[in-house]
């Protein structure tokens, strides 16, 4: 059997929740395990579209939200840290764009809805115009109207692989759990047969979460997926987008973003509300020839001809809400020395930090000494689902 291992906090789950808390208590002089049974990101973090969300998605009636609000110091905070001069140094990582854009496509509805979020984040949109359009907008053809957000996208791979450098040589790859008890108190894990002692341990394993509470005989707090149904677009006819697309409702009717594959194509990556409800039910052909409608008609002058498609399906984890209402924060419970937590999306990770850190904090968890780690064996970096699907 492989030696004890003795840190303060021992985290489960690298998705970027995970690494960025991992990396931030690293930086705090915190002792730290990481343990991932997967690949560094391969859960829903490689899997989402790379938006630093602002809140302005949320205020299309006018009325900013409780999950606005919350999430509207993210970018900023990202933004720091990209520039080396934040809470970590994620310099080096690749921005896709330092904005995301509100698009109508001209219909009254459409517009109206551009009109109210513009007013409702008066400081955080701007209108464009001409050639400062997003490329796959510039053309005669458009007659609807942008909005420009201080919301940047980012490259999640990149960001897993640099948030993965900070992790050092803590970084564990691990299959199997078992809680590890000291006078009936959870003391740490057993992972693959080693011993890891720990202060505090935290699940941040997204939809592996419900499992792991089930290891280790805790039945909260409840877990529920949302459901997506992306779609993959790739071609030489494809240019740089990255924009919500709105209809009349309080969804944006079809999110793109664009990201670069390894052979220098562009690959166009699909959301909102046409990939949730009706999109779930979809076969992937069927989705498939949604996502070519939708854009035939939103895009004419979009040559789609050669593009080649794929589907994927998501289960975004997030804590149980009554109706299944998206939460509007990180979320956090603690249960003694387990913390369990869900990011609830890609932005809100310093958020969920935050709330880790705070809870150490007031409990009297100080960074301790301990011996130095053993050489572990190291998960593997993640890989994003475009290269996996359309190679």
């Amino acid at each position: 059997m492989s030696s004890a291992i003795s840190t303060d906090v021992l985290i489960v789950g690298a998705g970027v929740a995970g690494l960025w808390l991992n990396a931030r208590l690293r930086r705090l002089g915190y002792s730290t395990v990481l343990v991932e049974n997967a690949s560094l990101g391969g859960g829903q973090s490689l899997k989402s579209q790379g938006i630093i969300h602002g809140g302005a998605k949320y205020a299309l009636h006018g009325a900013l939200t409780g999950a606005s609000e919350a999430i509207a110091d993210m970018p900023r905070r990202w933004r720091e840290a990209l520039a080396g001069t934040g809470e970590l140094d994620l310099s080096g990582v690749r921005v896709l764009s330092q904005a995301h854009y509100l698009w109508s496509p001209g219909t009254l509805a459409g517009n109206l809805t551009s009109f109210f979020a513009s007013k409702a984040v008066r400081g955080r949109v701007d209108q464009v115009k001409g050639s400062d359009l997003p490329r796959a907008l510039q053309d005669k053809a458009f007659k609807g109207k942008v909005y420009r957000l201080a919301e940047l996208v980012v490259d999640t791979p990149s960001v897993i692989e640099r948030l993965a450098q900070l992790g050092g040589d803590g970084l564990l790859a691990g299959e199997t759990f078992e809680p590890l008890l000291q006078n009936g108190e959870l003391a740490g894990l057993r992972v693959d047969g080693r011993e890891i002692r720990a202060g505090r341990v935290v699940l941040s394993a997204g939809a592996g979460t419900a499992t792991l509470l089930q290891d280790l005989g805790v039945d909260q707090p409840a877990m529920q997926r949302r459901p997506l149904h992306m779609i993959i677009a790739k071609g030489a006819s494809l240019k740089p987008l990255y924009a919500h697309c709105l209809g009349g409702g309080t969804k944006p009717r079809i999110t793109v973003t664009t990201h670069p594959a390894h052979d220098g194509q562009w690959v166009w990556y699909l959301g909102g509300d046409i990939a949730e409800a009706d999109g779930v039910a979809r076969t992937p052909e069927q989705q498939i020839a949604t996502a070519r409608k939708e854009l035939g008609q939103l895009l004419p002058w979009i040559d789609l001809s050669q593009v080649q498609w794929a589907t994927l399906r998501v289960d975004r984890a997030e804590p149980a809400q009554s109706g299944l209402v998206r939460p509007d924060n990180a979320f956090l419970a603690e249960q003694g020395a387990l913390l369990v937590g869900w990011p609830t999306k890609l932005a809100l990770a310093p958020d969920f930090a935050d709330r880790v850190i705070a809870s150490l904090e007031r409990d009297g968890i100080k960074p301790g000494q301990h011996p130095s780690l053993p050489e572990l064996p190291r998960p593997a970096l993640g890989q994003a689902p475009w290269e996996q699907l359309l190679p």
